[in-house]
């Protein structure tokens, strides 16, 4: 096992840093990994530390240095913390890959989903992009050289929903707009800022599609998933453009999953 990077190390100034929220699983992991053994600096935020050292621990011999930072991204003071920690540990940020986010409960029809079970779902994938962007803006464009990237996780259901899904898929509708603003916003500044819609990657929150998802004319039918390398690699392709270019939307999914004539 690799000896996990905790910020022993100093940085040199010729690493990019990244920030990654939710690095503690799922895709968030697997881009982590990704920009780590690509060399970049990274910060793994997440609500536990083990999970976020065991992700430091799977980058190979060599890579970047890894900094596991614990926080909630809907509790403002947690997101304050975080950069502070990111800024005090490598002086600049150059990516935040605001990925943290949670379906909620599964199955339950919208007249009966709980109250508290919509607003968890709203603090941790809108709250918490929006508090995440709001710090990476601001440090992005007091730092010398001025500028970064922010990538927003955003969802095939950024586009179309699946059944039972409307805290989730309201929560991805409002991030498509939270995209659009910042990255007009950011244009004098030097912040590109763009987005990554997944469909069907294959990680714990998806793990149930193999053998049956509800569909839109009430029945259960498997769905194909794709490696959840594949998204990776397109963050890291995206995260190494020049400021001067920018991939606005990404739609990234399995061929065959049923989105394209979805319903």
């Amino acid at each position: 096992m690799n000896t996990v990077r905790t910020g022993a190390e100093e940085n040199t100034g010729a690493q990019k840093v990244a920030l990654v929220t939710g690095a503690g699983s799922g895709i968030g992991r697997a881009v982590a990994v990704e920009l780590l053994a690509a060399g970049w600096s990274v910060a793994l935020a997440g609500r536990r530390v083990e999970t976020l050292e065991e992700t430091a621990a799977l980058a190979p011999a060599g890579a970047g240095t890894a900094l596991p930072v614990r926080a909630d991204v809907s509790r403002p003071e947690d997101v304050a913390a975080l950069f502070a920690a990111v800024r005090d540990r490598f002086g600049r940020l150059d990516l935040l890959f605001n990925n943290a986010g949670t379906f909620g409960p599964g199955g339950v029809p919208v007249e009966e989903l709980p109250y508290e079970a919509w607003r968890h779902v709203v603090d941790t994938n809108l709250n918490g992009a929006f508090l995440c962007a709001q710090a990476a803006y601001r440090q992005m464009k007091e730092q010398e050289p001025q500028g970064g990237r922010i990538i927003n996780n955003g969802s095939i259901s950024a586009h179309t929903p699946r059944p039972h899904s409307v805290a989730y898929t309201a929560t991805k509708h409002a991030l498509t707009g939270l995209t659009k603003s910042l990255s007009l916003d950011g244009r004098p500044y030097g912040i590109a800022v763009g987005q990554i819609d997944i469909g069907n990657a294959a990680t714990d929150m998806t793990a149930g599609m193999q053998t049956g998802a509800l569909q839109a004319n009430g029945q259960t039918a498997p769905e194909p998933v794709m490696d959840v390398a594949d998204v990776a690699r397109t963050v890291r392709h995206m995260a190494e453009l020049p400021l001067e270019a920018n991939v606005q939307f990404a739609t990234v999914m399995a061929t065959a999953m049923p989105y394209v004539g979805r319903g």
